[in-house]
């Protein structure tokens, strides 16, 4: 991870990027249990929002990282960036923390916005991560509720206190 960082921070002083955050399995390892998952995915806001991605693959191409599949190989971990796909991903990576990784500034999305991307998305492993988020203690459901409710989501966040949290 402390050479993604290290990545990405050279992006974004280079202005390939102009901002991004760690998110999904690998961001939700910083407030819960280890996870398995096969890639690190970044939320990316690209210098140009015409053509976000080729920047990034000519950047990395001209520091040795290469494709693979739908990702970069950056060390051991296949990297899937990702363009900030909706106001509520935007948010969380506007207002993402930064964490220090081995002496590497590293943005994270919060827990707050990683359970309320993974209630939007919905599928099993994204309801997983909501309900270990909780018992981690590293989110509310107060703060769930309210992000949800923020971003039209108040009946999806309704739909699964009463699926998994109501007795």
């Amino acid at each position: 991870m402390k050479e993604l960082a290290q990545l990405l921070n050279e992006m974004q002083r280079a202005g390939v990027i102009r901002n991004y955050a760690l998110f999904g399995a690998t961001a939700q390892m910083r407030y819960t249990e280890p996870v398995a998952t096969l890639d690190a995915d970044v939320l990316v806001a690209a210098a140009d929002p015409l053509d976000v991605l080729s920047g990034i693959y000519e950047f990395c191409a001209a520091k040795g990282y290469r494709p693979e599949g739908e990702a970069i190989r950056v060390g051991p971990w296949p990297t899937q960036f990702v363009p900030a796909f909706s106001p509520l991903t935007e948010e969380a990576m506007e207002q993402a923390a930064t964490a220090d990784f081995e002496g590497v500034a590293f943005r994270v999305v919060r827990a707050d916005h990683l359970a309320v991307i993974a209630l939007s998305v919905g599928r099993a492993k994204d309801l997983t991560r909501i309900l270990a988020l909780l018992e981690s203690g590293s989110v509310s459901r107060d703060a769930i509720k309210s992000l949800a409710a923020r971003h039209g989501l108040a009946d999806a966040w309704q739909r699964f206190e009463n699926r998994f949290l109501n007795d």
